[in-house]
């Protein structure tokens, strides 16, 4: 055993919501059989057992719980209280299970990351990380309005004079699933290494409309207004456009991409000059036009393109997925509803719009209420994986993992992960603790405000973020300027609480110590609080192992043969259960001594040896002996 005859496993939190799975059964029992093997081997072993409490599922199961007039009168306050009510008794309730699967733990001390020890110590890792400046779900039938549009050209770029002779009727035509996002149009994307053409369009019926057979077709007037305008579409696409619009379209020239560059067209809604950008692979000939309506506000690709050309950001729509004051005559409308109708309305009347028709593609839908969701860019609190991205793949390597392609999963995922977004826009959680200026909002954050804020709530809570005043959250030096500042209202990331965990338990309790001997999971916490506990650990303390162990995993590996080489190739979730059994097969998987067909005595009855022959143990009465007595494998044993 490591450190003077001790063993620590810190437990990875399960999430405090519902009822227990065979999941969880799982997780704590090989912690359990883990921890058992090492008393046996004279190890003073400490278990902790941990529950994540805080975040949305939580929230969601407090607001389903009440009807329309109670979410009305809703402070942040009583939801919370009513989310720690709930929190807590879901917390109870799992700890009984556990103790009914025979597991061993401190359950008179276990943490919860709603506790305010465990929040102080979570505020005083952001603090650390700040001062080192270090579950989307696709549906596959949404229906879209998609839109064919023009944007007029303005000009073009000195070089070469290109498509001069086509203007003033030569316009760009783009495609957009999401008509919704054209206030926040800031430039239009191409691929430089398409070819493109400047098509005529001709054979205009005098109502293609009327024509359609497609009754869903909504044709724009800018095909009936009696001249034969040019647009710019990929090449590559001039004979689906043909067919889809109903028009012969003559090419007069072709270009490259990249030729057109730096044109400048009109903002189809306010007028305003905008630019023709070089965007990346994501532009394509698959679908569309081959020129991408570009909102760096609304879409990440648009975003990275904006942020290479000094776009504006511009996101005109607020937290209930309505227009703002920003949108203009759109102002108050649902973005996903009468606000879509009628920017389509708008930009017809203009003669900005060539088709609009039903589209039928795979659309971000939120998991938890099934509703379609809309992007849109927002002020958030990143930490800078990049600054210590090294740092953590070095500790990786000094860790012992089992099996051993793990270490490749969760070096894989770091050494290319994006920025981790700690901030969420939900009541229940632990407040990211800043303050911002009325007027310049600067945010106010420093060694001294978070110390403050810390110590604030290691006595009353992270309630008390919502409870107290400004004046009374800020230290005293601060508190003359109180009135010009107001608290953030963002809350940190479930993850960043669970990863949090060696801070809060390991490095704050007597009897542990940081770091832990083990960390046992499923795999799915290679993402998730494997990743968290080492990104928030080496942001506040590097890389480096502070103490040389030897290295450990032997146990480990042996255990996770043995429940491979009990359960084959099927994972447990698709195994059914049945009275005491696990069924696999033609095999029942026999779950403990105490469920053992025919062992039903009282003083046999928990009893679980975890390690030898059960020939080893004489405790056992005769019948119970008898039942059991033969079975190779002591935790998991197989019977006919």
């Amino acid at each position: 055993c490591f450190q003077q005859g001790s063993f620590i496993l810190h437990d990875g939190p399960p999430y405090a919501n519902g009822d227990l799975h065979i999941g969880h059964a799982l997780n704590k029992i090989i912690k359990d059989i883990i921890n058992r093997y090492k008393l046996l081997q004279n190890c003073k072993v400490q278990y902790v057992p941990g529950w994540d409490c805080h975040g949305l599922p939580i929230e969601l199961k407090v607001l389903q719980s009440l009807d329309q007039d109670a979410r009305k009168g809703l402070t942040p306050i009583k939801l919370r209280a009513k989310a720690a009510k709930f929190a807590k008794a879901t917390v109870k309730a799992q700890m009984a299970s556990f103790k009914r699967f025979g597991v061993w733990a401190d359950w008179d001390h276990p943490y919860l990351t709603l506790d305010p020890e465990y929040e102080a110590a979570q505020i005083e890792v952001f603090g650390q990380m700040v001062f080192k400046e270090t579950f989307m779900q696709y549906e596959e039938d949404h229906v879209s309005k998609s839109m064919y549009s023009i944007f007029k050209i303005l000009s073009t770029p000195t070089k070469g004079e290109l498509l001069d002779e086509f203007l003033p009727k030569l316009s760009l035509a783009i495609w957009t699933t999401t008509p919704w996002t054209i206030p926040a149009n800031a430039a239009v994307a191409v691929n430089s290494k398409l070819q493109y053409a400047i098509v005529e369009v001709q054979s205009c019926s005098p109502d293609v409309a009327s024509s359609s057979e497609d009754k869903k077709k909504r044709f724009g007037s800018v095909l009936n207004d009696g001249e034969k305008p040019f647009f710019i579409v990929a090449l590559d696409l001039v004979p689906t456009l043909e067919a889809k619009w109903g028009v012969k379209l003559v090419v007069k020239k072709t270009v490259l991409g990249s030729d057109l560059e730096n044109c400048r067209y009109a903002h189809p809604i306010n007028g305003q000059e905008c630019p023709v950008v070089i965007g990346g692979d994501y532009i394509t000939t698959e679908s569309g036009t081959g020129l991408v309506h570009t909102a760096p506000g609304h879409g990440h690709d648009d975003y990275i393109t904006g942020l290479k050309y000094g776009l504006p950001l511009v996101s005109p729509v607020d937290d209930e997925g309505k227009f703002t004051e920003e949108a203009g005559i759109f102002c108050g409308l649902d973005v996903l509803g009468d606000g879509n109708a009628a920017v389509i309305d708008h930009l017809d009347e203009r003669s900005s719009i060539v088709m609009v028709e039903p589209y039928k593609h795979k659309y971000p839908y939120d998991w938890r209420s099934k509703k379609p969701t809309i992007f849109r860019a927002t002020a958030q609190w990143f930490a800078s994986v990049e600054g210590f991205r090294d740092a953590a793949m070095n500790a990786i390597n000094q860790v012992v993992w089992t099996p051993s392609q793990a270490e490749n999963r969760i070096s894989t995922m770091t050494s290319s992960r994006s920025d981790w977004c700690i901030s969420r826009q939900r009541t229940w959680g632990v407040p990211i603790p800043v303050f911002y200026h009325t007027e310049t909002k600067e945010p106010l954050l420093n060694e001294e405000t978070v110390g403050h804020i810390k110590s604030i709530i290691s006595q009353k809570g992270s309630d008390a973020w919502w409870y107290m005043s400004v004046e009374e959250l800020l230290p005293e030096k601060y508190r003359d300027k109180a009135s010009d500042y107001v608290k953030g209202t963002d809350t940190m990331d479930v993850w960043f609480d669970s990863g949090s965990s060696w801070a809060a338990v390991l490095e704050s309790r007597d009897g542990l110590s940081y770091p832990a001997d083990l960390y046992v999971e499923g795999t799915d916490q290679h993402r998730g609080w494997f990743q968290s506990s080492l990104l928030t650990s080496v942001a506040t303390k590097g890389g480096k192992n502070q103490e040389q162990e030897p290295s450990y995993g032997a146990d480990v590996l042996r255990l996770w043969v043995e429940i491979l080489s009990t359960f084959e190739d099927a994972p447990s979730e698709n195994i059914p259960y049945s009275g005491d059994y696990l069924i696999q097969g033609v095999k029942k998987i026999w779950i403990g001594v105490s469920r053992a067909e025919g062992s039903k005595c009282e003083r046999c009855w928990n009893f679980s040896p975890q390690v030898g022959s059960f020939l080893d143990h004489p405790t056992l009465c005769k019948r119970c002996y008898d039942v059991i007595a033969g079975q190779p494998l002591p935790a998991l044993a197989a019977a006919n």
